[in-house]
């Protein structure tokens, strides 16, 4: 338990640092032409411009599902909430594991129309593996609560 405590912990430090680390580079297909870095951030402060009903959604399922998950998990690692809402944490990480799909979704479609040209970044792995580890340390704590409950 006290492994996932720190896990989880480090999640609140690791989460920021993903959504500020470019996530692709992109930009048109032609030489002399540079590649843009787009970060979680950088992305939702475009779309807040263009688009405020998409960026809300992106930015509850890129920034606030995540952190909130994470901090409930840390609340509970800690004793201070209880058991009975991993259920309900475990489903924040669902959702939050839909805007990686997302990203992941428009750099195919934007590789096939050949236009444009797009590299995935490091910022991309990471803020794939926070997700992925939120959601493990999430399952590992609700089974260790089916065990404590079991006992």
């Amino acid at each position: 338990m006290k492994f996932l405590r720190i896990a989880n912990l480090a999640l609140l430090v690791l989460f920021p640092l993903s959504w500020f680390a470019p996530l692709i580079r992109a930009g048109i297909d032609l030489p002399l032409f540079g590649l843009s870095e787009i970060s979680v951030m950088s992305g939702l402060q475009s779309l807040w411009g263009t688009d405020v009903a998409l960026a809300l959604i992106v930015t509850f399922l890129a920034v606030f599902a995540p952190y909130a998950k994470t901090i409930g998990l840390a609340l509970v690692h800690f004793g201070l909430m209880r058991r009975k809402v991993v259920p309900a944490l475990e489903l924040l990480g669902k959702l939050a594991m839909a805007d990686v799909f997302l990203i992941a979704l428009y750099v195919v479609i934007a590789k096939g129309i050949g236009l444009a040209r797009i590299e995935v970044a490091w910022g991309l792995y990471a803020f794939t593996a926070c997700i992925l580890a939120s959601i493990l340390i999430s399952h590992l704590t609700a089974k260790s609560r089916s065990r404590s409950a079991g006992a």
